[in-house]
């Protein structure tokens, strides 16, 4: 099936929408009795209770187990109207019961380490590669938690009493390596696993529906699609929902109601920039495969507008050439950005476990936009340099041949890996 095609219940409604139409209602539904068009921003800081004791049973709930009750809040941070719209409709796309908004990624994967922690299961097993701050969260245990590192296959034999986590990413950042969402959910038991799908979005997979209790973005990504604001997300049960929206006012990672409105106008149009953008990226992987000065891509299955790629020349050198394309970290803007893993998003882990978890130091790491492909392409044969002789122009091992089309997508269709990703690369 599709991902792209899923419909889901709305909650309110007996009948099903498309993700497309979720996208642009979710959040939104009772807009029209309020006689609006564009969701308004609360920008309110506190809210005024003349009736006290009402407004301590209120706050007496929220510390039992973080439920909101549907009125105002009575500050800031317990919760925003503006804020709540866009867990609203996060939630739909991932077809979960709630969402829980943070200040970024790193606040909301911080938030859940210390709800479990908090309940005396401070271990956590995870699978590398992982975003580089969130391996380096881990691996530091700066939180007092412990991690365990394995292969998917060792997950069961991994878990202990104390382990309150299992934490994969896929496809994972930055070698696009993906798991068997389903077979990871069974080998954690009753261990909830959280699964960061911020390369995938809810366009490409809801992790679920595969089995995951928690779903992680980094909200400043494809969600916000723009580069213009911060934010993280949880996709959750209500239960843990409630517990990360105590974590949060008690530590304070709340998302600005500004940053919240943009988010929620982000994921109006994240169903067509996503199709449209890994469109391009299966078609520029498909060029990138038969280039010789490319020794290897990455591509993965699920498709998406991420493309990794080694590189037989020097890599800085590509970083420098390219105009059109943007040399930054972060992804999932309008616009493409390149970046050399080992160097920025990666730096934090330490090298022998970077490039164990296949982060080499030729590898560079593409977002791609909303540009033209040959406009993109022109720009990446430019930066590459040099083409060697033709003779050394043959196919490579790993790669897809000539002529196959694999890579490239039809309406309708997902694009098949470019590269065979022998190893744990993503």
């Amino acid at each position: 099936m599709d991902p792209t095609k899923d419909h889901h219940e709305d909650a309110p409604r007996s009948r099903t929408r498309s993700l497309a139409t979720e996208a642009v209602h979710a959040g939104r539904d009772d807009l029209a009795g309020l006689g609006l068009h564009a969701p308004p921003i609360d920008l309110s800081t506190t809210y005024p209770c003349a009736d006290s004791r009402a407004e301590a049973a209120r706050i007496d709930a929220f510390a039992a187990d973080g439920a909101l009750d549907g009125g105002p809040p009575v500050y800031g941070r317990l919760g925003n109207p503006t804020v709540a719209r866009f867990e609203t409709a996060l939630a739909r796309l991932e077809g979960t019961g709630a969402a829980v908004a943070f200040a970024s990624g790193m606040a909301a994967l911080t938030a859940v380490l210390l709800v479990r922690r908090s309940a005396g299961l401070g271990h956590v097993v995870a699978v590398r590669p992982l975003y580089g701050c969130s391996d380096h969260l881990l691996d530091t245990g700066v939180l007092g938690t412990e991690v365990t590192w394995v292969d998917p296959a060792g997950i069961a034999d991994a878990i202990r009493p104390d382990t309150g986590l299992v934490l994969v990413e896929s496809p994972a950042n930055p070698t696009l390596a993906e798991v068997d969402l389903r077979a990871v959910a069974h080998g954690c038991g009753t261990v909830p696993l959280l699964v960061d799908n911020t390369f995938a979005t809810p366009v490409l997979q809801r992790p679920v529906e595969s089995g995951a209790r928690l779903v992680l973005h980094s909200a400043t990504k494809y969600l916000g699609g723009h580069g213009d604001v911060l934010g993280g997300v949880v996709a959750c049960d209500e239960a843990f929902a409630g517990q990360l929206r105590t974590m949060r006012f008690a530590t304070g990672g709340v998302l600005h109601p500004l940053a919240g409105y943009l988010l929620l106008r982000g994921l109006a149009t994240l169903p067509v920039r996503v199709r449209a953008a890994s469109a391009t990226a299966a078609e520029l992987a498909r060029r990138l495969t038969r280039d010789p000065r490319v020794t290897r891509v990455h591509y993965p299955r699920i498709g998406g507008a991420m493309v990794a790629f080694e590189v037989a020349g020097d890599p800085h050198a590509v970083i420098a050439g390219v105009e059109l394309v943007t040399p930054a970290v972060s992804l999932g803007s309008v616009d493409s950005l390149i970046q050399h893993p080992a160097s920025i998003s990666h730096r934090v882990v330490a090298a022998g476990d970077r490039r164990a978890a296949g982060v080499g130091d030729r590898l560079l790491r593409l977002s791609v936009g909303l540009e033209d492909v040959d406009d993109l392409w022109a720009d990446l044969d430019r930066a590459l340099g040099a083409r060697p002789d033709a003779a050394g122009a043959g196919a490579k091992a790993g790669a897809v041949p000539a002529g196959s089309g694999r890579g490239a997508r039809r309406d309708g269709e997902r694009p098949g890996p470019v590269s065979s990703s022998a190893g744990r690369a993503r």
